[in-house]
């Protein structure tokens, strides 16, 4: 079983998946410790409210969200980003196609089918 990425990344030689409908991510780099994944939205696509015992932080590349953390509501857009503790409750609208960059620690094995 394998317990790491490669070293180096080439976006042209990684898989897409489909999660949802709209949604679309890549599996970037990621060890047993952290994990670094590309979650590309289509507009009006769902990132449906969810927790996990991940602590997520993820930077906005592109597009703009509307995210809920908790019972809290914020727009974020390009250059923006968010926290996520452990187990908290959150979940996105696109309101315009952009490009999450999720990081979590440790690894989301979900993920990875481990």
């Amino acid at each position: 079983m394998k317990t790491c990425s490669e070293t180096y990344q080439f976006e042209k030689d990684l898989k897409w998946e489909n999660p949802a409908p709209g949604v679309n991510r890549q599996i970037m780099a990621y060890d047993g410790q952290l994990m670094m994944v590309k979650v590309k939205f289509d507009k009006g696509a769902v990132g449906s409210m969810h927790e996990h015992y991940h602590s997520q932080a993820t930077y906005v590349v592109s597009g703009k969200f509307e995210l809920t953390i908790g019972d809290k509501k914020e727009i974020l857009s390009a250059g923006d980003g968010y926290y996520v503790a452990p187990d908290e409750l959150h979940g996105c609208v696109c309101l315009e196609a952009g490009i999450l960059i999720d990081t979590f620690s440790p690894v989301r094995a979900d993920f990875l089918n481990l």
